[in-house]
């Protein structure tokens, strides 16, 4: 495990004036789900997710942020391991400006100097004890975890964005031989209580979904060149759309991609996915205890009203295992 692992993150700042500009001057429904503020929304957390890297994951090589052009105010962008790449850095331009996670993710293999190996977090994805290499790659292949689920009929985007994933998936890939090239990879006792998932999925004859346990996800660039060769114009397709709408596929693709070919290493999920509108207390014990290596936050129907509090207790909670500032941050 000695070969490079970066990684990456992805963040918006939602009170920028200038991007909220761009933005409103490209949005086309204003009622829809891509103009929801939520998804905007600043926590000021950030900080933290420097701060569990510097700790708990002091062996990675590289850091590349992304970003629309704005950054916190506080970060050190001279630290040697912090690579600041601007959506035209590496995102062609007949698909920007975009307000859409979709053609950010779908060319993560097109930023410059990004090691083969990777792992994508998101802006609410936290380290929260320590990891090393081995927890997200295994003899040479990405660590992951191929759970069989149902998507379900849905009205929101992300179902339906799943089942577009898996209509390409099912294009490509036959369940019987996947199953057959893979059963101890699917019928792992490391997947404990979701093995169960799998178990119920048997009887469909399609490939019906796969389980994200949503949180980071590691990836090689080879897999993203692999995909761009053989669907090009879906992906170009998707890439075209500035917001969020129901014809969208997205970077599970590629995931369920190398998870049915078998490139991966069957692991553990070691991390936890929590709904802040329902979670809190169970959030603040998963930080303070250090329960999970990793954590999800996701924000989600929670009310202006709530936000502050709920906001201190999350701050309150990362202070008290990452209460110094790292090297990522500018000393004041």
């Amino acid at each position: 495990m000695g070969k490079k692992i970066d990684f990456i993150i992805t963040w918006v700042d939602g009170s920028d004036p200038k991007w909220k500009q761009e933005k409103n001057f490209f949005r086309k429904n204003k009622n829809s789900n891509c103009n929801n503020t939520i998804r905007y929304r600043n926590w000021d957390t950030l900080k933290f997710w420097f701060r569990g890297v510097e700790k708990f994951a002091p062996w990675v090589n590289k850091i590349h942020f992304i970003t629309w052009g704005h950054l916190p105010k506080w970060l050190n962008v001279d630290h040697p391991k912090i690579n600041i790449v601007n959506h035209k850095d590496f995102i062609p331009n007949k698909y920007l400006p975009t307000f859409n996670s979709v053609p950010i993710e779908l060319n993560f293999h097109r930023i410059k100097g990004l090691a083969d190996k990777f792992v994508y977090f998101n802006d609410d994805m936290f380290i929260i004890d320590k990891v090393k290499k081995s927890d997200f790659f295994k003899n040479g292949n990405p660590c992951d975890s191929l759970i069989f689920t149902v998507i379900p009929p849905s009205k929101d985007q992300f179902s339906k964005t799943l089942f577009n994933n898996m209509s390409i998936i099912n294009k490509y890939f036959n369940k019987t031989k996947v199953i057959k090239n893979n059963i101890y990879k699917i019928f792992n006792i490391k997947y404990s209580k979701h093995l169960l998932r799998s178990f119920l999925a048997l009887p469909w004859t399609e490939l019906p979904g796969i389980y994200n346990p949503h949180l980071q996800v590691s990836y090689k660039k080879s897999t993203f060149n692999k995909i761009w060769g053989i669907e090009s114009q879906v992906l170009s397709n998707a890439c075209k759309e500035k917001f969020r709408n129901y014809d969208d596929i997205n970077h599970f693709l590629l995931r369920y991609w190398r998870l049915m070919s078998g490139d991966f290493f069957p692991s553990k999920i070691k991390g936890k996915y929590f709904y802040v509108s329902k979670d809190i207390s169970l959030i603040k014990k998963a930080i303070i205890k250090q329960k999970y290596k990793t954590i999800c936050i996701n924000d989600e129907k929670i009310d202006n009203s709530k936000f502050s509090d709920i906001k201190n207790d999350i701050h309150f909670s990362f202070n008290k295992i990452l209460p110094i500032k790292s090297s990522f941050e500018i000393k004041s």
